[in-house]
């Protein structure tokens, strides 16, 4: 499932090349992948593990990973964690505004309003009783949603 076809741009290809960086648990395969760059529409980035983003995701850009997605800007594009059944998997950006956010297989998008719940602040959208939930992200409870995998 993660691999680069012909028009993407992931892991192994010469243009934005992401770098596996070591990590603890949880988290499928224990791998974190770092994308220097924002991801533009048409690009796909596919992982087996975690996924880091130093940019944003514009609308057609697309980041598909086993474990957790963190965006270090706006996600304005398709997200999905979990790809490979991880319900624990969570999404992390500054502002999320997704055309389709996917955790394992939840599917949320964003509201027809065009309003985000935390304007102020970074959110997090995360599995709760069968539903993706978004969040503003709060410092130190990540021990609550890692422990329920």
């Amino acid at each position: 499932m993660f691999s680069a076809n012909e028009g993407e741009t992931g892991v192994g290809t010469s243009q934005g090349a992401a770098r596996p960086v070591t990590r603890a648990q949880p988290g499928p395969d224990n791998h974190t992948f770092l994308v220097c760059r924002t991801v533009r529409s048409g690009q796909v980035i596919k992982c087996p593990g975690n996924v880091v983003v130093m940019g944003d995701v514009h609308p057609g850009g697309e980041i598909i990973a086993a474990g957790h997605v963190i965006i270090m800007g706006t996600l304005k594009g398709v997200v999905h964690a979990g790809a490979e059944g991880f319900e624990g998997a969570v999404v992390l950006a500054f502002r999320l505004q997704p055309t389709q956010l996917r955790i394992a297989g939840y599917i949320s998008r964003a509201p027809d309003d065009g309003d985000s719940t935390g304007a102020g602040g970074p959110e997090m959208a995360r599995v709760q009783e069968a539903a993706v939930v978004i969040e503003k992200y709060q410092p130190g409870n990540e021990k609550r949603w890692l422990n329920q995998a």
